[in-house]
């Protein structure tokens, strides 16, 4: 039962129960006014946590922008690139969700607090006083009603009258206000049921908005998830392969410290304690200094270092060796010591002391010194080849065609094809029946049980790792790193197109079957898990290596691994055509292309519901351009190999000024890019927001104040006809990858440029042909 209605009339009765009544009345708005308080306490805190979350938010990303990963070598992957440019990345999308968090407080205050403060105050304090003027008016009027009938009968009649008439007056203005009172009452009543829901229900339009922007984030952040996901399982996948090579590198180092010593332009160096004497009676002091000695210039270089002092090093010293002798212990009381003199120091011997005999052997060999024993310690076979018999002849062809057409008939489809090792020995024993040219063509690969396709695939490898010399041979080694560690994907191939045709033919002939295959391989993928960044891993130690095996050449793993991805995924065009005369320009990890922007045209069917953040920095995997569907079972590895995308460049490298239209993920930490008021648009920043509209024009005014970059749709006329028509230069090769861009390459020239619709492209002409160019790909002239 609810309350009971208060009538006009009972004001007149004034009967107990109206009073009951209004009490009731009075006794539910008093329970009213302490729920709302409550509630805009509530709501004030949850202002403040909502604030202070902001603020730690805020800090993390802060961290996450400001730290950079450190590599080993001279340079990153691809996939190493965007690793490191995605803590930039979450940071940009933890900072854009804290802005509509903020939005989210403010329009808590402007929706939910303001209007519940303001119905307490006028509406529920209104009614507050007119109860107080309706409890004195009561008071008032009872009083003098008392006061009137208490009268002494005997009064003359003119004062019995006016005191009626005084009485009357006071008990019409009571019932008036009595009257005005109930209504009040009764409005209030019905007034608070929408006065406090309106503001709440603004309040959680407000917050699933907020979620609403999450989760569309969270769908666009979804493509930038899938491929970050592969360059994290390609970095790991180069990890796990580096990881080998370098506990393998240390363990034979352990065995044969002398033998892996690397080969440099010093005959000898090492630490040597010398003598120096000290005035008497002080005698003399031992101290350490790393020295070094060149034996074609007898430079003797020797500085002080202390480890135990914090690695201080000391003042170098460097002299030009005369002479060097043996000292025994019978004129010194320590061992292994021998005398160093200099050609400045005529007669002042240097006495040095080593670490060992052995040690002292060494150091009077290189120095010649007497006594010296015959150790050439630099005489070094990196990679031992003990009966070794693998050669690129007649024979080894056949191994290798056998086993190809093998693992193609057998197991094409097998999961983990190469990447599952056979057992060592039957792997042997297979190897050696192939390698006989009496045994090689009774053995049958193709339809013997007796050979486990992991076996074959085991002893094909072993094969190729058995060869005096890598197919890809140690004297272009180097050259082939060198294109898979900078340069645009199109530079890339044209690279190792050209070196692939500097090899001897048959290194070539191999390597074309070979990569085939592999090629082959790659097209099962979705079954066998062996995908184009996986055979790199597996092939990329197998057909390249580095003449001096060092934990230096080792970190060069990965990059083997992509020149191998880039003959896998490029071989109809390297191994079927020439490539140009001229050797490509070198490429200069300084002038890697920028990403371009990201191609909003490709989605427009989505683009007509709502603006979208498009996560597109490594590749877009849901082209609409390409017709093949991703795939999200990954088990062993990525999808698809990356060495063909676009670097991202470093924060550092880009040059100035080139990039104003689109900064992607540059050194400011503000997001940049186009800001558009088009329906549909979106900005092509790396982490964008919907441009929600606002009932509430603070929150709209605070949400277009982050992003303030001039807009081509909606700029100045004078901004657009200073770009309309222009010229422009390109300072980045590119290739077009939609058939409304331009290709193109460096200092290219292109005429009546104008901004186009998609943010961060242009338009222009070139060679007669009109289309897309990204716009921090040129330069204006």
């Amino acid at each position: 039962m609810g309350l009971q209605p208060l009538e006009f009339s009972d004001c007149y009765l004034d009967s107990p129960w109206f009073r009951e009544r209004v009490r009731a009345h009075e006794a539910e708005l008093e329970k009213t006014n302490k729920f709302i308080k409550e509630l805009l306490k509530d709501g004030k805190n949850l202002i403040a946590a909502t604030k202070n979350l902001s603020a730690a938010q805020r800090k993390f990303a802060h961290s996450l922008r400001d730290f950079k990963f450190e590599f080993i070598g001279d340079a990153e992957t691809d996939d190493e690139r965007y690793l490191d440019a995605s803590l930039h990345e979450f940071s940009n999308f933890l900072k854009n969700l804290e802005e509509q968090r903020e939005i989210l407080a403010l329009s808590v205050t402007e929706t939910l607090i303001k209007p519940l403060e303001r119905f307490r105050k006028e509406q529920l304090g209104a009614v507050k006083e007119e109860k107080k003027k309706f409890d004195k008016e009561t008071e008032k009027n009872y009083s003098l009603l008392e006061k009137h009938l208490n009268l002494s009968a005997k009064k003359k009649e003119l004062q019995l009258q006016e005191a009626d008439n005084q009485v009357e007056q006071n008990r019409k203005h009571f019932y008036e206000l009595s009257l005005e009172y109930v209504c009040k009452l009764q409005e209030i009543q019905e007034r608070k049921k929408f006065e406090c829901v309106e503001p709440v229900l603004s309040f959680f339009q407000g917050l699933f908005t907020f979620y609403h922007q999450g989760y569309e984030l969270a769908k666009d952040f979804n493509h930038y998830k899938m491929a970050l996901q592969i360059n994290i399982q390609n970095t790991r996948n180069r990890f796990e392969g580096t990881r080998s090579e370098v506990e393998e590198l240390m363990n034979k180092i352990r065995r044969n410290p002398q033998e892996h010593k690397r080969a440099n332009h010093f005959t000898m160096e090492g630490y040597l304690y010398v003598q120096e004497k000290r005035p008497a009676p002080f005698g003399s002091s031992w101290v350490k200094h790393y020295c070094m000695y060149r034996k074609e210039t007898k430079k003797f270089t020797m500085i002080p270092f202390e480890h135990r002092s914090g690695g201080k090093v000391g003042d170098e010293e460097l002299f030009v060796l005369t002479y060097c002798t043996k000292r025994n212990i019978d004129t010194i009381d320590r061992r292994f010591c021998f005398d160093l003199e200099a050609s400045d120091r005529p007669g002042v011997p240097v006495t040095m002391q080593a670490f060992s005999e052995e040690d002292r052997k060494l150091w009077m060999e290189a120095l010649d010194g007497k006594e010296a024993v015959n150790v050439n310690f630099f005489n070094i076979n990196l990679y031992e080849r003990h009966n070794c018999s693998a050669q690129l002849d007649k024979i080894g062809f056949t191994v290798i065609k056998k086993c190809i057409s093998a693992v193609e008939t057998r197991g094409i489809n097998d999961q983990g094809l190469y990447r599952v090792v056979g057992v060592s020995s039957k792997v042997q024993r297979l190897l050696s029946l192939l390698m006989d040219a009496k045994t090689c063509n009774e053995v049958d690969l193709e339809n013997s049980v007796d050979w486990e396709v992991k076996t074959i695939t085991s002893a094909m490898k072993q094969y190729l790792r058995s060869l005096p010399e890598p197919l890809m041979t140690y004297e272009l080694h180097g050259e082939f790193i060198v294109p898979a560690k900078s340069g645009s994907p199109e530079s890339r191939v044209n690279a190792v197109h050209f070196l692939v045709h500097k090899l001897p033919e048959k290194n070539k002939e191999m390597l074309e079957i070979l990569v085939k295959h592999l090629a082959n391989v790659s097209k099962h993928a979705k079954r066998n898990l062996m995908t184009v960044a996986n055979l790199g891993v597996v092939f990329g130690p197998t057909l390249m290596r580095p003449q001096e095996e060092t934990v230096a050449a080792i970190m060069d793993l990965k990059f083997q691994n992509i020149v191998v991805e880039i003959l896998i995924e490029n071989h109809e065009k390297i191994f079927k055509t020439l490539p140009d005369a001229t050797f490509p320009e070198p490429i200069s990890m300084s002038v890697s292309p920028p990403n371009a922007p990201p191609r909003q045209s490709r989605r427009q069917g989505q683009r007509i519901k709502r603006p979208l953040a498009v996560y597109n920095l490594c590749l877009e995997l849901d082209d609409a351009d390409s017709h093949s569907s991703p795939r999200e079972d990954t088990p062993t590895g990525s999808m698809d190999s990356l060495s063909s995308q676009s670097p991202t460049p470093a924060f550092s490298s880009s040059p100035s000024g080139l990039l104003d239209g689109n900064h992607l993920i540059m050194d400011s930490g503000d997001l940049a890019g186009w800001t558009t008021n088009l329906p549909g648009q979106s900005r092509p920043s790396m982490v964008s927001w919907m441009n929600t509209p606002s009932a509430n024009p603070a929150a709209t005014n605070t949400a277009s104040s982050t992003f303030f970059f001039p807009n081509p749709a909606t700029g100045s006329d004078r901004t657009v006809e200073s770009i309309a028509h222009r010229k422009a230069r390109a300072v980045y090769p590119c290739e077009a990858e939609h058939s409304s861009e331009l290709s193109f390459q460096i200092g290219a020239i292109f005429e009546d440029v104008q901004f186009s619709r998609e943010p961060g492209w242009l338009e222009g002409t070139l060679n007669g042909k009109r289309g897309l160019i990204p716009q921090n790909y040129v330069q204006f002239l």
